[in-house]
């Protein structure tokens, strides 16, 4: 059986790894230099501490060994209490100004993140996992934020430790100290294998991360859908085999990490023994100018040396997984919309005009085109339907004509202006949408309604609930939350909020998005005196299923597979006997039998 190759080792830290440090110390870290380096001399305070204190034992220990005073010895215990004094200040201050450093960092960087998610095209939210962004956002984020707060401060401080207190060695004994770290290198080698482990392993973790939340919100979203089916057993099984690759890639991680301290302290006890043993030789020798009080002094300081190396290369190795989380993180800012204003994009156009498209072109996919020259016209101030069987791309029209995909050729205009020539906020603030898939959160009706308007005032939300009839509802609720999408409100209830909405932002183009599809015949014709009332003096355009729900049409554009192949009135396309007349005629007998 042949072994697959393994990947070649990567370096420590590639190109991509020191662009994504640098993005990140330019935009959330440089403006607080100043207090990274008021963190940065109190922590050269501490290692100055350490090497006072152990020249102050050094002292300490001639001064038992050699027949000192009481009043030495007493002011050498003074003066390493008031070193450890001003260690203890130190190491107060430094966790607490680098933790508020890195979370004011970490808050802008999710405040930055999310607008930038915001200007994305819809496109890119219907082919990412929301579970992958949560975990970015909030997830890795975090990790990031507590890494380069207090991991990073604790890091510098064993970093500047090992070098104060290594240089106060080297000058008390070079000898020693040069025969001490001739396992240095061996420590080095164990650290980049290592980290290229622990990179290459991380990503793969954190990719399973976004499937596992993923996963986990599909279920949760699909619950109904599970319970009805009795298939909570198949789901549980789905999420636990996540939840097992999961495990295995983040035990496979710490394996790896683990190979950190072991090494360290196999490199430490090596070390320590060629101390005792050597130094031990240089105070019986007559050749070395070496006594007992400077050895042990040597030995302490190596404690103080090897301890912090140990806590350092151990940040090493988390390093790389953070690196990692920080390219993730990353990755988001390197998606940009593809759908922004045009340079010369104007706020102003006919809003009561014609909508044109002239020759569209557009596909989700390149093999797989949905409209190719299609050209239909839908009258300013008056009701258009546009039906077909599924798939036909009747939804995908009013996508384009909100730009919410653009056209792949032809033009689409409103009032003359082509809509690529709108400012997108402009363009979209002429829509109101009533959809079939109603986006409700759990809080009260009103808060509900009020949603699409914040600064609508309390006359106007009230008027908004009359004309779509929810009024009594609303009063009769209060402020009682509605549950998580709604649970608690029935289908018809949710689509008179939908309405209402509609009605308080009071746009000139109402978008029916198969409103009432999910609706029973007799809910929706309550709420028919709704939508009639919503339409009056607007230019609506219904897309439906139910061809009985668009009978009173001004004009009715029918679709099959994304060319229009017929356009009339009701009575006009059943006169003709046509594919409108079979569509209406098939959906008439189902009803009849139901």
């Amino acid at each position: 059986m042949t072994r697959s190759p393994r990947p070649p080792r990567q370096p420590l830290f590639s190109q991509r790894d020191r662009d994504n440090l640098l993005w990140f110390w330019q935009h959330y870290m440089k403006q607080r230099a100043r207090w990274l380096a008021l963190v940065l001399v109190m922590i050269l305070v501490q290692g100055v501490v350490y090497q006072q204190f152990l020249s102050i034992t050094e002292n300490g220990l001639r001064v038992i060994f050699e027949n000192g005073t009481l009043a030495e010895l007493a002011l050498v215990c003074l003066a390493v209490f008031v070193l450890f004094v001003v260690r203890g200040a130190m190491a107060y201050f430094v966790p607490r100004i680098a933790v508020w450093v890195s979370n004011t960092a970490i808050h802008e960087m999710r405040r930055d993140l999310i607008t930038h998610m915001m200007g994305l095209d819809l496109a890119y939210f219907e082919r990412t996992k929301s579970g992958d962004l949560i975990h970015r956002i909030v997830t890795q984020t975090q990790a990031l934020g507590h890494f380069i707060g207090l991991a990073t401060a604790n890091a510098v401080r064993d970093a500047v430790t090992v070098v104060i207190v290594s240089g106060y060695l080297i000058w008390k004994n070079p000898v020693l100290f040069t025969a001490a770290i001739l396992v240095l290198p061996f420590i080095i080698w164990v650290m980049n294998y290592v980290s290229d482990l622990v990179k290459r392993v991380q990503g793969e973790a954190e990719t399973e991360m976004g499937h596992y939340m993923s996963g986990i919100e599909e279920t949760v979203t699909a619950m109904r859908t599970v319970k009805i089916a009795s298939q909570e057993e198949v789901e549980a099984a789905r999420l636990e085999e996540s939840t097992r690759r999961l495990r295995d890639l983040t035990l496979h991680v710490q394996r790896t990490q683990a190979l950190v301290m072991p090494t360290i302290d196999l490199s430490s006890a090596f070390v320590y023994v060629l101390v005792i043993g050597g130094g031990g030789y240089m105070v019986l020798s007559p050749a070395f100018d070496t006594d007992g009080a400077g050895i042990i002094t040597f030995l302490l300081g190596m404690v103080l040396v090897f301890d912090p190396a140990r806590l350092l290369a151990q940040y090493l190795g988390i390093l790389q997984s953070q690196i990692v989380q920080l390219d993730r993180v990353r990755n988001l800012y390197r998606e940009t919309p593809s759908i922004t204003d045009a340079p010369d994009a104007v706020s102003e156009f006919d809003t009561g005009g014609d909508i044109v498209l002239d020759n569209v072109s557009f596909s989700y996919s390149a093999d797989q085109p949905l409209f190719e020259g299609l050209s239909m016209r839908l009258d300013g101030g008056r009701v258009s339907a546009i039906v077909g069987a599924t798939g036909s791309g009747k939804t995908t029209v009013l996508s384009l004509l909100s730009r919410l995909y653009d056209v792949q050729g032809g033009r689409i205009t409103i009032g003359g202006t082509p809509i690529d020539k709108l400012r997108i906020r402009s363009l979209r603030a002429a829509f109101s949408v009533v959809a079939q898939d109603i986006v409700i959160f759990n809080n009260s009706i009103w808060e509900n309604i009020r949603y699409v308007n914040p600064e609508a005032t309390e006359a106007q939300i009230w008027q908004a609930a009359e004309n779509a009839e929810i009024a009594d509802l609303v009063r009769a609720r209060g402020a009682a939350p509605v549950g998580p999408k709604g649970a608690q409100l029935s289908g018809g209830q949710k689509q008179r909020i939908a309405i209402a909405r509609a009605f308080l932002v009071d746009a000139p183009i109402l978008l029916l998005d198969e409103a009432t599809s999910a609706l029973d015949q007799g809910t929706e014709a309550r709420i028919k005196s709704a939508l009639t009332r919503l339409t009056e003096g607007r230019t609506t355009i219904v897309v439906a299923h139910r061809l009985s729900s668009i009978a009173d049409a001004d004009r009715i554009l029918v679709l099959e597979a994304g060319r229009l192949v017929e356009q009339g009135s009701h009575d006009e396309l059943l006169a003709r006997n046509g594919y409108y007349a079979q569509l209406y005629k098939a959906q008439k007998q189902g009803d009849a039998k139901v």
